[in-house]
């Protein structure tokens, strides 16, 4: 036979490759790249298999004859299984009686002389040789390259788990990193060994400075081009881009590994390192000079040149990626929710638990369910939520010996919608603060900012919007300003987009939820624009298939109020709502749909569609001649201006009931309020009416049974004004700059008051 010659693998494992030499045949391959590149195979990392084994015992120096001779030892049917550190047989009998360890065998080589076994593999061990005999030339080199790769990563294990030198041991990185990239085996794990290697590694070794941080990434960079790095070096990463935002590692190495993720990642709940790894990326990109340039630049690049990303994956990992980014700015406050309002508390205005005022059973002193006792219901409903179901307004109340869990009053003899729930939103909370720290803040930036660039892509938006329609911030996001503001960018890209898929995205998933549609509606959290953006968002779903009466019944329950608020402003989408509730029926309530018309009437544009309106409507034009409304609420954020322009536009005779809660007029208004001589039941809860608004109201307003300055600036001065109205019933002065003298002088000069509410003042 002709003679064998060693492999590579057996030489120490920094040595180089050693040629052979000219003229020679070649009996064991001489190593594993010759076999590569002559013959271009790729292979399947083996795990086990079955195989032909034969064990020859001997001196090695007889070696050569024992071979050569024509009479073998007889040959035993083994499944062999390769593990991580030996080769053991799934029945440990005859030859395979033990495992053969990885660091027991000397060397590998491939048998092809002419009297040799065919398809034959050897394996050297102290004291003899292993013989391995395939079924076919594939296999036999299957098993030669995968034990070669079994036994090359033992050893890496084995010299860089207690390194000595650092030199040296980047040096063994390197040479750990070419094998992987010249191995012909095609397997996942061929590249994530030696990453899992180098993570071990860092992670048991955190005194590294920062250069060899640095070396040992460049290092391994050419096997992250096509893998992702596992958790712990991901760690690692993320440690690298805090520490050293500017280093060019970040840009050179990083930037091709985080565009992978992005472009093949499928779930990064299972990866969440990933994510993290990405989220320091795009930081450390954002501290560069250009600063957000450079993320601009590099969310381009993630979408590509041409008009549609070739990559699906690419936006919903972005978003992920910034929602949790977000989710982080707000964790110190998520983290102490016990202590915060819900989000239907910082709606309702509500002040932070830690700020409140203890509260108090509903003390009602009429036992039947009028209209007085729905002031009281109200009052109290200030500190607590309130849900409107048909014309029912259940209050729930903090239970006490003296009171009922929960209280219900009536508020109206039908089952058409409530006006109050209707126009009566309460502003967005003003006392909760959310203030971030300096790095919090630089990150909420970068990504809000990001949301801002993604949403600029056409081919992006459709899928940005199904994204971001189930709201997926916490509240605490929702209630801060900065953020709402710069997200409202976003909001106006999908308003103004045509497309149906697009701006349909900001209506709620479902009912009860509320939506882009709902938060940045006048007395919305988010709103901040006087309703500039919900009248756009009005405009574009009114223009599209949702201009139906299902649409405008949601409207009518929910947004009827900011819908009046802007139509008293000259808005013609708005006027163009109103007239259409009117003509299809939508608002059953006489005093609404008066009210309605008197706010058509109060504009150029509003009276010249009414008109038209009425023309083909008589019957609206027979409503208003029996007279004005009887009850009447302005929108929450109405000015002075806008309750004279109202009051102007027609006759309100009839008017017995006037709620201005929660809007923002003065003590200038009262020169119009004394022209309504029927009002009997005054509402300025929340206001910013004083004392000489009270004084002109207590001359002329003599008939006014009910009177809520619930949290209006009045004082004393103000208040002993009221002594000359003795019609007076039911007077709430909550939270009020009232004394206890006053107090005393207003029950002993109004013998009818019935019902008074002076918490939160010195009288109390």
């Amino acid at each position: 036979g002709g003679d064998s010659r060693q492999l590579e693998e057996t030489k120490p494992l920094l040595g180089s490759d050693v040629p052979a030499p000219e003229g020679t045949k070649m009996g064991a391959v001489p190593c594993r790249r010759a076999l590569l590149l002559c013959n271009g195979m790729r292979y399947k990392l083996l795990q086990e298999g079955d195989i032909q084994v034969c064990v020859i015992r001997h001196p090695r120096t007889f070696l050569s004859k024992i071979l050569t001779s024509k009479f073998l030892r007889r040959w035993e049917p083994h499944h062999l299984t390769l593990a991580d550190n030996s080769l053991a047989s799934a029945t440990p009998t005859g030859y395979m009686e033990n495992s053969v360890s990885y660091s027991a065998i000397e060397d590998v080589q491939l048998l092809s002389w002419e009297n040799a076994p065919k398809y034959c593999l050897q394996l050297t061990i102290p004291g003899g040789t292993v013989l391995l005999q395939a079924a076919n030339s594939y296999l036999r080199d299957q098993w030669f390259h995968s034990l070669q790769w079994k036994k090359k990563i033992y050893k890496y294990k084995k010299v860089l788990s207690n390194p000595s030198r650092w030199e040296v041991v980047l040096k063994e990185i390197r040479t750990l990193v070419d094998m992987a990239l010249t191995s012909p085996l095609q397997d996942d794990s061929i590249n994530q060994a030696p990453l899992e290697i180098v993570s071990k590694l860092l992670s048991e070794n955190t005194n590294l400075t920062t250069q060899e941080h640095e070396n040992i990434i460049v290092a391994i960079a050419p096997l992250l081009e096509n893998n992702h790095p596992p958790p712990d070096l991901c760690e690692f990463f993320c440690k690298h881009c805090r520490e050293r935002p500017r280093s060019m590692v970040v840009i050179e190495v990083f930037t091709p590994v985080v565009q992978r993720i992005l472009k093949h990642n499928m779930d990064f709940g299972k990866c969440p390192r990933l994510r993290l790894f990405t989220q320091e990326y795009i930081l450390a990109l954002n501290e560069l000079n250009a600063g957000m340039e450079v993320v601009k630049k590099f969310i381009q690049s993630m979408h590509g040149p041409t008009g549609h990303c070739p990559h699906p994956r690419v936006l919903p990992n972005l978003v992920a990626v910034c929602l949790a980014a977000i989710y982080s700015c707000y964790e110190e406050f998520i983290n102490s929710r016990d202590n915060s309002p819900s989000l239907k508390e910082i709606r309702n205005g509500c002040q932070q638990p830690c700020d409140r005022k203890p509260t108090l059973p509903l003390r009602l002193l009429h036992p039947s369910p009028d209209l007085v006792s729905q002031e009281a219901t109200l009052s109290e409903a200030r500190l607590k939520s309130v849900v409107v179901a048909s014309s029912e307004i259940h209050v729930e109340v903090e239970p006490a010996s003296t009171a009922k869990p929960a209280l219900t009053a009536s508020v109206g003899n039908d089952s058409e919608p409530n006006l109050i729930d209707c126009l009566m939103v309460s502003p967005a909370c003003s006392t909760m603060s959310i203030e971030l720290g300096p790095q919090a803040d630089r990150t909420l930036g970068c990504y809000v900012e990001i949301l801002k660039l993604l949403s600029d892509y056409d081919d992006w938006r459709p899928s940005l919007a199904s994204l971001l329609q189930p709201i997926p911030f916490p509240k605490e996001a929702l209630a801060h300003e900065k953020f709402t503001k710069e997200l409202k960018y976003v909001i106006q890209r999908f308003a103004e987009d045509p497309r149906q898929e697009v701006h349909s995205c900001l209506l709620s998933v479902r009912a009860g939820k509320d939506g882009w549609f709902q938060l940045y509606s006048p007395g919305g959290v988010a709103c901040d624009d006087d309703g500039e953006l919900f009248a756009s968002m009005v405009h574009i779903l009114m223009g599209s298939c949702y201009k139906t009466k299902k649409f405008l019944l949601s409207l009518a329950e929910n947004k009827l109020g900011p819908c009046m608020l802007l139509a008293l402003r000259g808005n013609q989408t708005m006027v163009e709502i109103l007239c259409l509730m009117l003509e299809y029926n939508i608002i059953d309530n006489n005093d609404t749909q008066l009210q309605i018309i008197s706010t058509l009437e109060s504009t150029g544009v509003g009276k010249r569609m009414y008109e038209q309106l009425c023309d083909r409507q008589r019957e609206l034009k027979e409503l208003q001649r029996k007279g004005g409304p009887t009850r009447l609420t302005l929108p929450s954020k109405s000015t002075d201006a806008d309750l004279a322009r109202l009051l102007s536009s027609g006759s309100f005779g009839n008017l017995e009931n006037l709620s201005l809660a929660f809007t923002n007029v003065t003590s200038a208004c009262a020169e119009h309020l004394i022209k309504l001589p029927s009002l009997k039941q005054l509402n300025l809860w929340s206001t910013q009416f004083g004392d000489a608004g009270l004084r002109l109201l207590s001359e002329h307003l003599t008939m006014l049974q009910v009177l809520n300055l619930c949290e209006t600036p009045v004082t004393d001065a103000g208040l002993l004004a009221l002594s000359s109205m003795k019609s007076l019933c039911s007077l709430n002065m909550n939270s009020t700059k009232l004394s206890a003298d006053t107090y005393e002088d207003l029950k002993a000069k109004l013998p009818n008051l019935k019902e008074v509410d002076v918490r939160y003042t010195e009288a109390w």
